[in-house]
């Protein structure tokens, strides 16, 4: 399918730029070319689509369906709407709040905050184009199955008394009209949509595969492996744990990740780094100490935590 990028990255690498060939610094520019040019243009096709999903599906209508539904059903249904969300950890917060003031039940607006970050669009993307169809499905459903189990304990916990009051003040009641659009007016609405989110990440994207590219050219096959090899149990929580105090959104974590699995990183351990960095983190955590007790962001963390190590060594054992 990308034959014909690869072609183009390899002419611009070794022709136009006049990079030897199988020299260190001609296979990272290569690579770097190579999934700058793939990612941009699936990014930009899968956004496009998922823009056209989501106007018909806006934040009121979200809320007015989960508030409806059985609270199983609803950590279903607000695990698959956080697919088509793609917001950062810290840009779900919003509608998180909005779901809580709808009446919607606290562990099905946990499900939703853990699913958004950690898959949308933009993390099928980055995995379908450089891991492959298997590894993306394999993350997705992985993903799924920690947002619904992960809103279903925390709900099954009674912690409504450590979200503060505030929160459940202008709740919503009854029935929101919701504004229709045109065929014309979605599509545009998709263009803009997706031209936003590009300029949003493309930094992010730029700064990841430009990480990655260094790893895949420079970086000793065995260093990586030696601290985080397969063999190591410890490997899948100490990636969690790095993960934690980072903050990047999928765009710039993924290709990161390609890279440290092509240098002996299990594929386990690496998707659990990204786990960690894309759903817990630290600016998450500070403005969520604004809206619910320390005891409840500890609980959310470890919840989530322990669903992101059991994947990790999950993926490790099914992937050997």
């Amino acid at each position: 399918m990308f034959y014909p990028v690869q072609l183009l990255a390899d002419w611009l690498t070794y022709a136009i730029f006049n990079i030897s060939p199988k020299t260190l610094l001609g296979n990272a520019v290569d690579f770097f070319i190579f999934d700058t040019i793939k990612i941009f243009i699936l990014l930009s096709v899968i956004i496009f689509i998922v823009s056209i999903i989501r106007s018909y599906l806006p934040p009121e209508k979200i809320r007015s369906i989960l508030s409806h539904k059985n609270k199983y059903v609803g950590n279903v249904l607000a695990s698959f709407l956080g697919i088509i969300t793609p917001f950062c950890s810290c840009s779900a917060i919003p509608l998180f709040l909005g779901f809580v003031q709808a009446g919607v039940p606290l562990g099905t607006t946990f499900s939703f905050l853990i699913a958004s970050p950690m898959i949308n669009e933009v993390a099928l993307v980055l995995l379908l184009g450089l891991f492959g169809w298997k590894i993306a499905l394999i993350y997705i459903v992985s993903g799924l199955i920690i947002a619904i189990l992960s809103g279903i304990v925390i709900g099954h916990l009674k912690v409504e008394n450590l979200v503060e009051p505030f929160v459940y003040q202008n709740s919503v009641n009854g029935n929101i009209d919701l504004p229709s659009m045109s065929r014309k007016e979605r599509i545009s609405y998709a263009l803009d949509y997706t031209q936003d989110i590009l300029k949003k990440v493309w930094p992010y994207i730029l700064v990841g595969i430009g990480l990655g590219a260094w790893i895949h050219g420079y970086l000793p096959a065995d260093f990586l492996a030696q601290y985080a090899g397969s063999g190591k149990w410890y490997a899948v929580p100490l990636a969690v744990l790095i993960g934690i105090p980072l903050y990047s959104n999928a765009a710039g974590v993924i290709p990161f990740v390609s890279a440290l699995t092509e240098k002996g990183v299990s594929m386990g351990t690496t998707l659990a780094f990204m786990m960690s960095v894309t759903a817990l983190s630290l600016p998450e955590f500070m403005i969520l100490k604004k809206v619910m007790k320390n005891r409840l962001i500890l609980i959310f963390a470890g919840v989530v935590g322990v669903g992101i190590m059991l994947t990790g060594y999950l993926f490790n054992f099914i992937l050997k």
